[in-house]
């Protein structure tokens, strides 16, 4: 129970395929957890999630072999006390930007005296029944970072030397808005920067990714060494999916919207 499959994978180079979870409802994930990804993402940065929303979740996917990674709204020490205890054992922390910052985070994560986690596990050793939990759960935690600014890619060998760091996720949305090029993901230096970023974090031997509806795109960062790569949006999907449904029998409906499929958050 307490090895954690996900950051095995990614430690030994196999590419986790994911997708973003973002409507906040136990219901709806199992119906994703369902469909065989390695991974998932409960968004809980852009997604109406909260702690008892995200427990929800966690129990809902834990029938299915795909992995929960739960996004923080921040990277704060309680929050991640909280999540650690009702049972995330990946987190996905937002807009990371300095190595110290990157510090802070894995000293959050660990118990005394690797970090300070408060000491209490509730759901996570299913309510004292795991009885190694305490000693082996520092080594089960996977953190995953998001460097998605200028200051942060500027940062990133700093931050890759950062021990406790399993992984990088580069987010392109933000990224173009710091470069200047707001919803503009396709610019050339936007591009070339994430470019340059997975190239680093692929040297540096801890793991990539990155999120791209773009099929195309994803088949690419992966040949670039992206070993966790989510490649859709739940709720974009339904919305797609509704929108052209609606416009097979109805004529007199607006042209739907044209989303880009390269659009991350």
């Amino acid at each position: 129970m307490m090895e954690n499959a996900f950051k095995k994978a990614l430690a030994a180079g196999q590419t986790q395929i994911g997708l973003w979870a973002s409507f906040a409802d136990a219901y709806a994930i199992e119906i994703v957890a369902s469909a065989g990804f390695d991974w998932l993402v409960i968004d809980g940065e852009h997604g109406p999630n909260d702690l008892r929303s995200v427990l929800a979740q966690l129990q809902a996917v834990a029938a299915y072999p795909t992995h929960p990674v739960v996004r923080l709204p921040i990277g704060d020490p309680v929050l991640i006390k909280q999540y650690l205890d009702i049972g995330a054992h990946t987190l996905l922390i937002p807009i990371v930007e300095t190595a110290e910052q990157a510090r802070q985070l894995v000293a959050a994560t660990r118990y005394p005296p690797h970090g300070i986690r408060g000491v209490a596990s509730a759901r996570a050793s299913r309510w004292g029944a795991e009885t190694e939990y305490l000693a082996r759960a520092n080594e089960a935690v996977c953190l995953l970072i998001q460097v998605e600014t200028l200051k942060g890619v500027e940062n990133l060998d700093d931050i890759l030397a950062v021990e406790g760091v399993d992984g990088v996720f580069i987010g392109p949305s933000d990224l173009a808005a710091s470069l200047g090029h707001l919803g503009n993901l396709g610019h050339p230096d936007v591009i070339s920067m994430i470019e340059s970023a997975i190239a680093r974090i692929v040297q540096s031997g801890k793991a990539a990714g990155i999120l791209t509806a773009d099929t195309a795109l994803a088949q690419e960062y992966i040949q670039r060494g992206v070993t966790f790569c989510a490649v859709g949006v739940d709720t974009t999907m339904l919305a797609q999916a509704a929108r052209a449904l609606a416009r097979k029998f109805k004529g007199d409906l607006p042209p739907a919207p044209v989303v880009k499929p390269g659009a991350t958050y």
